[in-house]
């Protein structure tokens, strides 16, 4: 039998799975599931719109240094969560597409800052814009501040997962 319990203005359902989990942390993991998939399958193509030759995976590092700019390379793979050898990889395959450029940290002389090219970050824009067109397009249908509710709750959920 399942009762619905009153917690904190919000109808919730107390009934859990035979596995011990809620209905609604067992929706959440499905569509989670099925998101997730459909943006790496996205990420891939969008890295292809950069160009041909850009792996899946460094999609992400060009639109952080889009946003951030420069960047070191320890702070890169702490971000995308990857160690110093796979970071190196993607950074020097970068290079060679003439997408990133290494240079020197006006901070500290020592080290090395990671920026887009000019090329590299008309690419990336360009592709960033297409997707924001697309998000536009396809929920169209949707109240602002339904898309707005949506940003805040998959940014809360980001936030908790970093942790």
């Amino acid at each position: 039998m399942q009762e619905d319990a009153n917690r904190g203005g919000r109808e919730v359902a107390s009934g859990a799975s035979p596995s011990g989990a809620d209905r609604e942390f067992l929706s959440l993991e499905r569509e989670l599931t099925v998101l997730l998939r459909r943006a790496r399958a996205n990420q891939g193509e969008m890295a292809r719109e950069v160009h041909p030759d850009l792996e899946s995976a460094a999609y992400g590092l060009l639109v952080r240094l889009e946003e951030c700019g420069g960047q070191r390379a320890t702070d890169l793979a702490a971000y995308i969560g990857v160690g110093k050898a796979t970071m190196s990889r993607q950074l020097r395959a970068l290079e060679e597409l003439g997408l990133v450029v290494r240079e020197p940290d006006p901070a500290d002389g020592r080290a090395w800052l990671v920026a887009l090219t000019d090329d590299g970050r008309r690419r990336v824009s360009r592709v960033r814009e297409a997707r924001r067109a697309r998000y536009v397009s396809q929920l169209a249908h949707w109240d602002r501040r339904e898309v707005a509710e949506l940003a805040r709750l998959l940014h809360e959920l980001n936030g908790v997962m970093e942790k």
